[in-house]
Formats: C-alpha cells, structure tokens, sequence
C-alpha cells in the first residue's frame, strides 16, 4: 500500500490538504502525484491498473472542532479513478461551537471516468459539519458520486442530535452547472428527528450518475426502481429521477446496513469500468 504526505512531496502544503493526480501512462490509469497533510491522509492501495484507487481518510478516524479540509483531484484524458474512505467520517462532538469542514474539488477531462464513493458521515451530537464538493467534468467525462450520512450514534439513543450538518454538491460540464444538491439540518429549525424532518429514518443517501459513459446505466438505474411498487411504512425507501446528462437515485432507510446495500448493489455494475467490484469484500 503506497501513502504519501506533503512533507515529503509538497513542503509548502496548507494543513489538512490533500491532491491526487491520475493520468493514463502506458495504457493504464496510473497515479501521478499524490501527497496530504495531517489530518487528512490519501492511501493509494491500486496506483495503476485498468483503474486506480485511492482511499481518504482522516488521523482519529474523524474530524473534531476547528479541522478544516480541503481534495483536489485531478484526472486526465481517458483516466479512471475510484475513490472511497478508509470508513465512515465521524463528526466528534464541538462544545464550544467550533465547525469543521471538508472541500472537494475534482476535475475530469475528456473520456475520464470518477468513481466517488466515500463512506457515510457520522455526525456525533453537538457537532457542526459543513461539506462543500465540486466535480468538473469535460465532454465525454463521467462521475459517479456517492453522498450520505446517518444519524449519528442510534445504537447509543444518540439520533440527529448534531447542532448543524451542511451538505452541498456541485457539477458541472463543459462550464455550465448541471447538478446542485444542497441539504442542511440545523436545530434552529427543529428537531432533525421530528416527523416532518427526518422522522423514523436513520440514513440518506444521494446516487449521482453523470456524464456520457453512463447513459446505459442512468437508463436503467430509473426503469429498475420505478418498477418497484409502492407500499406503505417501508423500512426502506428509493426514488430514482432522470436527468439531461444521466440519473439520481435518492435512499432514506432506518437501517445504515439497509442503505448501503442498496446503493451498492446498484454499484456493483462499475465492475466491468473498475476492473473489480471494489464493495465486493465490505
């Protein structure tokens, strides 16, 4: 497994950044630059192959009052990426009201393929949590986009008890935004856990399917779930919506385990772009 920091490739570095650089070298998606600093960390388990991963994740295992950080991404000509987490982002409790934050910022070019699929937030109670993501993508890129979050410690009693949780993300293709999703929950409006909120479920998650090399797929994620009859206080809930440039598939499920079935099974026909199913061993 290859790591790499800024100290050792990127001395002047910002704290809490991290880059990634894929290109095709030799036929292959290869890993041409890669280097964080604390608390943000890139694992790079496959640099080259039909596709490369990479793992982000954080010392501690989460982000605590006052961190702030920030991943570009960068993908060339004809480059495939797979990007997850090393497990769910934990939020830790903020007593004296410091928010933390995360920035994405990815660009794609010409016949690039981002897999972005990262492990769900966590918000612990008291936390504040702003995430900010943005993808460009340029004729004939593709992103997939995976964002979601549970309701913190239920296991604990602890549901929606963080203090404010902001989730926003952008695309853009060609210049021109495409797709902007925006959720916030905040105590100032009420209860997150309130019926008319977030109610009985403990998961939400947004599936975004983007760009021409997945037209086939976006095709089919919206025929499989609209086929799916309606029934009334289902543990489970999907709704699947078309877009000009693919699909978006939206999960609420009282059941985090429930909800990450789902998404991947919908995922798991990235195996022939991948080269592998990277959920087959969750």
């Amino acid at each position: 497994m290859l790591a790499t920091t800024a100290k050792s490739e990127n001395p002047g570095a910002a704290r809490g950044h991290a880059r990634l650089v894929v290109e095709v070298v030799g036929g292959q998606s290869t890993v041409t630059g890669a280097y964080s600093v604390e608390p943000l960390k890139i694992l790079v388990p496959k640099p080259r192959g039909q596709s490369a991963w990479a793992c982000a994740g954080s010392f501690g295992g989460g982000l605590v009052a006052g961190d702030r950080t920030r991943l570009d991404v960068k993908l060339g000509p004809g480059a495939v990426c797979f990007i997850s987490s090393q497990a769910s982002t934990k939020i830790y409790r903020n007593p004296l009201h410091r928010p933390c934050s995360h920035e994405t910022r990815a660009v794609i070019e010409s016949g690039g393929i981002l897999v972005f699929a990262p492990d769900a937030i966590q918000p612990f109670a008291d936390s504040i949590y702003s995430q900010r993501q943005e993808f460009h993508l340029a004729d004939g890129a593709g992103l997939v986009l995976l964002d979601w979050f549970g309701s913190g410690r239920a296991a604990r009693g602890e549901r929606w008890q963080c203090s404010r949780l902001h989730c926003r993300n952008e695309a853009f293709m060609a210049g021109q935004r495409v797709f902007l999703d925006s959720i916030l929950l905040d105590q100032s409006g009420g209860p997150p856990s309130s019926p008319m909120r977030a109610g009985r479920f403990n998961c939400f998650a947004m599936l975004l399917l983007l760009g021409k090399p997945f037209g086939p797929m976006s095709t089919r994620l919206v025929a499989n779930v609209s086929a799916r009859p309606i029934e009334r206080n289902l543990s489970l809930l999907s709704a699947a919506s078309s877009l000009p440039h693919g699909a978006v598939l939206r999960v609420a499920g009282e059941e985090v385990e429930a909800v990450a079935r789902e998404v991947r099974g919908h995922l798991a026909l990235l195996a022939d772009i991948l080269g592998e199913d990277p959920w087959r061993r969750k």
